[in-house]
């Protein structure tokens, strides 16, 4: 049998080249993609470790505390024996238990110490909680951290330059109707002074977050600038009885509570608008989408 030399040519059929899927060491995190996760253990570990150097620098501060204690509570009376002085009251301050000299020098420096301390703490719960976040959530988390620290030392700055010395001179010298007459006299504690000093600024310096708490609340959506300013009449109320009970009696003193925690709330009502204008367009991506 001949086989034929010219056999026809045809084309083969070779099946597509199917695209090579690629490898795992090509595929990248995303920028915006956490750190990284950690076992419930390393979680413990972290957080014990981020405690234990919060407790050093909280000790360390305390230290320094003590030793700057005394010159700390001479600022801190200085308010109320000058209250006295102008009431042409002996402008002294007692302590009637025999340890309430170092009682209060040991409680004022472990407060110090904690004041103090506060920057490295934070900066602990930040190196505890970063590694979680998305890189926009931890831009927010430290703007939140620094605004929330600049509002509460505002607050405790405003009592006491500006609310203190009323309240002082009030409560040294109330005027013919509260006052109880030349016999008696006021002899002041230093440690119950300091106490109701402390309470008072704290409590200045936590109405001062009025802009941080209308950001959460925005935030969850409870509250709209539009609700705000709705309701803004029934703010000022509030905010008048807040000051009545706060302040001395007096429209002065009233006016001076009042004006920052006024501008406080319009301050809130654009902190809200930004934050309500993001979670709406945040909102409405996934929508446009589909």
């Amino acid at each position: 049998m001949q086989v034929p030399k010219n056999l026809p040519m045809t084309t083969s059929i070779r099946p597509e080249s199917v695209p090579e899927i690629e490898s795992n060491s090509q595929i990248t995190t995303p920028a915006e993609e956490p750190a990284g996760a950690m076992t419930f253990f390393e979680h413990l570990s972290e957080l014990r470790k981020r405690i234990i150097y919060s407790l050093y620098a909280i000790g360390a501060g305390a230290l320094v505390g003590v030793y700057f204690s005394k010159y700390f509570i001479g600022w801190i009376n200085r308010p109320v024996l000058k209250a006295l002085a102008d009431a042409h009251l002996d402008p002294k301050l007692i302590y009637t238990h025999p340890a309430g000299g170092l009682n209060l020098v040991i409680t004022v420096g472990v407060y110090l110490g904690i004041a103090l301390a506060s920057p490295v703490v934070l900066y602990q719960i930040w190196l505890f909680v970063a590694p979680a976040l998305y890189k926009h959530e931890r831009g927010a988390i430290t703007g939140f951290l620094l605004s929330t620290v600049f509002l509460f030392l505002s607050g405790i700055l405003f009592g006491y330059f500006i609310t203190l010395p009323y309240i002082l001179h009030f409560m040294v010298n109330p005027g013919p109707l509260f006052n109880l007459g030349h016999d008696v006299t006021p002899m002041i504690s230093v440690n119950e002074y300091f106490d109701l000093i402390l309470l008072m600024l704290l409590s200045i310096g936590l109405m001062f977050e009025l802009p941080v708490l209308i950001f959460f609340l925005s935030l969850f959506g409870i509250v709209t600038p539009k609700f705000l300013w709705k309701n803004f009449r029934y703010a000022i109320l509030i905010i008048s009885l807040g000051a009545a009970i706060a302040a001395p009696p007096d429209a002065l003193s009233m006016l001076i509570f009042m004006a920052p925690m006024v501008g406080l709330y319009f301050v809130g009502i654009a902190v809200s608008a930004v934050v309500t204008r993001r979670r709406e367009r945040r909102l409405a991506g996934p929508a446009e989408a589909r």
